[in-house]
């Protein structure tokens, strides 16, 4: 009984052996090439974030062409989380991580 147990420990830790002897040789990433001369991003094209501070906690409000699409609520203490615009009439889904969006669709069928 003493040597199947010891037997099924070595199966079970086999696989997690094998795992932490392979380890991945890691290398830097290299530098990402410079922009092209004359090259100016376009102001118009970049989201303007402002940064507004409620007692401890820090709301950064980004905004595209001055409509407000995205909000990054960090609280003092916890872990911080996105709130993004649904579509133009709905309200905010809460994002906390950079998992997928649940899409889901809003088609209009009738309209009275």
């Amino acid at each position: 009984m003493r040597r199947l147990s010891s037997l099924l420990i070595l199966i079970l830790l086999a696989p997690m052996l094998v795992m932490a002897a392979d380890k991945p040789v890691l290398e830097p990433l290299p530098e990402p090439p410079q922009a092209p001369a004359g090259y100016e991003p376009d102001p118009e094209t970049e989201p303007q974030v402002t940064i507004v501070k409620r007692g401890e906690d820090s709301i950064e409000e980004y905004r595209m062409n001055g409509e407000l699409y995205m909000q990054k609520i960090t609280p003092s203490h916890g872990v911080p989380y996105y709130l993004v615009k649904e579509n133009v009439d709905g309200g905010w889904a809460r994002m906390d991580g950079p998992g997928e969006r649940l899409a889901i669709p809003n088609w209009v069928l009738f309209r009275f």
